[in-house]
């Protein structure tokens, strides 16, 4: 699942630069611990990317929890924490009105994995080892 829409253009400056406050803002609301939840005080919860609407009023948060473990589970309790965030996300940014916050799960990281067992493959492994009869023929033999 891709995150940008086939059609849509690319995400202003201001897009950006809000998208990436919020995160940092959140990041720091979850490394703090400040949201009383018994699930979200057992994991550490990155937040590689947040993605805000052209008119900056719904921020998407990509989360992850450490190690990729009770994704749904933390995802749940983000969910059911999402207004407290959201005040507390407020207070760290100067903003003329407060994003509502959505959270997602993060799946570059699964992505980044299958590119990486790809890699690893033999297949590729094959094609990327040097041909020996195209090293005897090359330019070196020439001198």
């Amino acid at each position: 699942m891709s995150r940008t829409s086939g059609g849509s253009k690319a995400p202003s400056q201001r897009m950006l630069r809000v998208g990436e406050l919020v995160r940092h803002a959140l990041a720091d609301v979850l490394q703090r611990r400040e949201i009383p939840d018994p699930v979200l005080e057992k994991h550490v919860v990155t937040v590689p990317e947040v993605r805000m609407t052209p008119d900056l009023k719904l921020a998407t948060a990509y989360v992850m929890p450490l190690g990729g473990k009770d994704v749904k589970k933390v995802l749940a309790a983000l969910d059911a924490n999402r207004k407290q965030i959201r005040m507390l996300v407020v207070k760290r940014l100067e903003l003329k009105s407060a994003p509502d916050i959505r959270f997602r799960v993060d799946e570059s990281f699964d992505r980044g994995a299958q590119i990486d067992a790809l890699l690893r493959s033999p297949e590729v492994k094959r094609d990327l080892e040097p041909d020996d009869d195209a090293s005897t023929d090359g330019p070196e033999d020439a001198r």
